[in-house]
């Protein structure tokens, strides 16, 4: 258990280290007026901060760093604490125009969410296991070809085309689209029950000819309506500004490009119900371990959707990465609220 001086002293070589990238030594924190004890204190507290792994000094420099621990101690209380930043680039996340366009306010969520923390950033989609057939529509786009709709609660859209040997009437395509949603909704998208509710033994042969034609519309659902991956930024977190910060970029390149790998782990934190972080070593994914992912979870009241978070270098700025990502997954929240509630 850290002192409470010991607390202090290690937050401010945090910061130094955060502003400047270099080793931060006894002299620069014991001059600061907040500290309240001379360069000798100054020197034993940093001892034992190393001693207790929360700081470390590269080389033979006099000066410290702070470790993952001492990052994750530093983050920890920015969150708990509520000292988190205002979002950066004076930019505020709004999807009250995206209306409800799933995948664009994730696109944008993640777009954004970037240029606040100039990071790279990732948002998930809500799993294909939460979602429900919502609404389904036949359209006669030409006398002999129609097209199915499937509209799933989770904002997903699959459509599938069906051509025909001659023209179709017109109002079987009506019927059918009152029929499927009478029988369909509200059923999970990977029901294997869907095609059986499809089959009626009073239905008369047109009718039951022309569900035959169109069941494939509803097989397969669950993968093309499964959650995907949104990853905006990676030039940025690649600029020459943070590359002194980034020693192992290739591990970094090749977790970005297993984005199922990557989206499995952002999977793993549905249950966190605030900030999450994992610093260096936390890392669950061994190609993350040289970079810091900060992340929130947005959904419902009731449950989790999913997450958007950033990924940077360890020597980020935590305060604007916690309050962007908060921030983030708050607008997220609220735009699905909406969805939800239309469907």
């Amino acid at each position: 258990m850290l002192s409470e001086r010991q607390q202090r002293v290690l937050r401010l070589v945090v910061e130094a280290y955060l502003e400047s990238g270099k080793p931060v030594g006894s002299a620069a924190i014991a001059e600061r007026e907040d500290v309240g004890c001379g360069p000798s204190t100054v020197r034993g507290e940093l001892a034992a901060l190393e001693l207790a792994g929360y700081l470390t000094h590269p080389h033979t420099s006099a000066g410290r760093v702070p470790t993952d621990s001492g990052y994750r101690f530093f983050a920890d209380a920015l969150v708990s604490g509520g000292e988190a930043a205002t979002p950066g680039s004076g930019e505020a996340l709004d999807l009250s125009r995206m209306r409800r366009e799933v995948e664009e306010a994730l696109r944008e969520t993640a777009s954004a969410l970037s240029r606040m923390t100039d990071l790279l950033a990732v948002a998930t989609a809500p799993p294909a296991s939460s979602a429900r057939i919502h609404r389904v529509e036949a359209l006669l786009l030409q006398p002999n070809v129609v097209m199915v709709v499937v509209i799933a609660s989770n904002g997903a859209v699959t459509k599938r085309l069906f051509n025909f040997a001659k023209p179709v009437d017109p109002g079987l395509v009506e019927w059918v689209s009152s029929f499927l949603n009478e029988r369909l909704s509200g059923l999970a998208l990977g029901a294997r029950m869907a095609v059986d509710r499809l089959d009626d033994s009073e239905l008369g042969p047109a009718e039951r000819e022309f569900l035959v034609e169109v069941r494939d519309a509803f097989s397969g659902l669950e993968e093309e309506a499964a959650s995907d991956l949104y990853v905006e930024g990676a030039a940025r977190l690649l600029s020459a500004e943070h590359a002194p910060d980034l020693p192992r970029v290739d591990s970094l390149m090749r977790a970005l490009e297993r984005r199922a790998n990557l989206l499995q782990v952002l999977r793993s934190t549905l249950d966190e119900r605030s900030v999450f972080m994992w610093i260096g070593g936390e890392n669950p994914a061994p190609e993350l371990r040289s970079v810091s992912v900060i992340g929130a979870n947005y959904g419902l009241g009731y449950r989790n959707l999913g997450a958007v978070g950033v990924v940077g270098p360890l020597r980020m700025d935590y305060a604007t990465a916690i309050a962007s990502v908060r921030e983030a997954a708050g607008e997220l929240s609220r735009f699905f609220e909406t969805v939800y509630d239309s469907r």
